[in-house]
């Protein structure tokens, strides 16, 4: 495909663009999926080993694939992984692997892009009419400014290269981040036995079960999800993280800071400074079990409002204590820092998020922050699109079914423009 040219290359062959692939197959358009490394690299090289997906199989089908459900409800990342590589010959989509894109180009006044890419320790270049981003906004780690500040000694990982407990020197370990990897990564290290201190921030949480049913299939039945970007008013709202959520304990346990903490992990406020000594902490961590409470709250009585306006059938809240609100915020340490010595520091975990780098588009389509700036997946160059952001068209674009809704509307715009410009689109060979 080096020398002719391509309807669409699309970049990255995780969920995002192979769903993509699929409804371009479908149209009969004739493209070539690039993917640094292999299908679903992200999935096999940055979860830890116990990581389970926290959405059951029903949450993360791929077009095509609907009924098609996985071995078991929750399944681990390498399970996904191996099930997006099946999915790819299932549907014999056009995938190069171990193929780098160094370069996205389009020079003004031009119709067509062109594609650099390493490959094997050789560069080729593709041309395509256009291109969609589907590499996703989390290939690069992100960690505090002040991290360089902490010892030599002390061994520093950030979630994507945690793997086990056992990698871990022996000691006490500071996991920072209490988002949804946070909270399992801690409780991943301290069902070793190890003393685990966490270090929260601002984040929600739902119970697992609610009701008689999973948390989101009733989210999905009250349409929690399916917010527009466009309908969002206040831009805090687009920020928010994921609720704290896990699909650990075969999808039946609901974590919290106060379940957390009767783990034996020590709730502690959002790290604000460090030096070779001391990890210094906010005077926060009460107010983030609140807020976490609270949350949860909402979000239930959301659910009982939807039961009464249709008059459903749903049994009564079961009892789940790790749900019960901590309304004194008691599980937390009172501790403002942490002396790394006294307290036997030996390990810091960053989980402290993923960022994107787009650098390899020689284009203006990043505001200053780095962010891609796109309409509902539109780029301000025309033919260039973006899917598998969070937010993309709704709340709903951070799930693997709303990844599939937005690359079929993706793809709608791609053929249409093809067929705008006389591009007669072949079927893929």
């Amino acid at each position: 495909m080096k020398n002719e040219i391509l309807d669409v290359i699309v970049v990255g062959a995780g969920h995002a663009g192979l769903s993509a692939s699929y409804f371009l197959k479908q149209k009969g358009m004739k493209h070539l999926v690039l993917e640094r490394g292999t299908i679903g690299e992200s999935w096999r090289t940055q979860r830890w080993n116990s990581f389970v997906m926290n959405t059951g199989y029903a949450c993360n089908q791929l077009p095509g694939n609907e009924y098609q459900p996985m071995t078991s409800e929750f399944v681990t990342a390498t399970a996904f992984a191996d099930a997006l590589h099946a999915y790819a010959n299932r549907f014999q989509l056009p995938v190069k692997e171990q193929a780098t894109v160094v370069a996205v180009e389009k020079m003004p006044g031009q119709s067509l892009f062109t594609v650099k890419v390493s490959e094997k320790g050789e560069m080729n270049t593709y041309t395509a009419r256009q291109v969609l981003i589907s590499s996703g906004s989390q290939n690069t780690k992100k960690a505090p400014a002040f991290a360089y500040k902490l010892p030599a000694s002390l061994l520093q990982l950030h979630a994507s290269e945690y793997r086990h407990a056992n990698q871990l020197p022996e000691g006490a370990v500071l996991v920072v981040g209490s988002a949804q990897s946070g909270c399992q990564v801690a409780a991943d290290i301290a069902a070793s036995g190890k003393k685990v201190w966490l270090s929260t921030s601002m984040v929600g949480r739902v119970p697992r079960r609610y009701r008689g049913k999973d948390i989101m299939d009733w989210l999905f039945t009250i349409r929690f999800f399916d917010v527009k970007r466009s309908e969002v008013t206040d831009p805090h709202i687009i920020h928010i993280k994921a609720p704290q959520l896990t699909g650990a304990g075969g999808g039946n346990q609901t974590i919290s800071l106060q379940w957390l903490s009767k783990q034996g992990i020590g709730i502690v406020g959002k790290t604000n400074d460090a030096n070779d000594k001391d990890i210094f902490f906010q005077p926060d961590a009460a107010t983030h079990v609140q807020f976490a409470d609270g949350f949860s709250a909402m979000v239930k009585n959301k659910i009982d409002d939807f039961i009464a306006a249709n008059d459903l059938q749903a049994p009564a809240p079961e009892e789940d204590l790790a749900d019960m609100p901590d309304n004194e915020a008691s599980c937390i340490s009172p501790v403002s820092s942490l002396n790394i010595k006294a307290h036997n520091i030996t390990a810091i975990i960053w989980t402290t998020g993923f960022g994107a780098d787009f650098s390899f588009i020689r284009m203006p389509v990043t505001d200053n922050e780095g962010k891609p700036i796109h309409q509902e997946g539109a780029s301000p160059i025309e033919g260039l699109y973006f899917l598998g952001l969070p937010w993309l068209r709704t709340m709903k674009s951070a799930l693997i079914n709303g990844t599939r809704e937005d690359a079929a509307f993706i793809v709608d715009r791609l053929y249409t423009y093809a067929q705008q410009y006389d591009v007669n689109p072949v079927q893929q060979l």
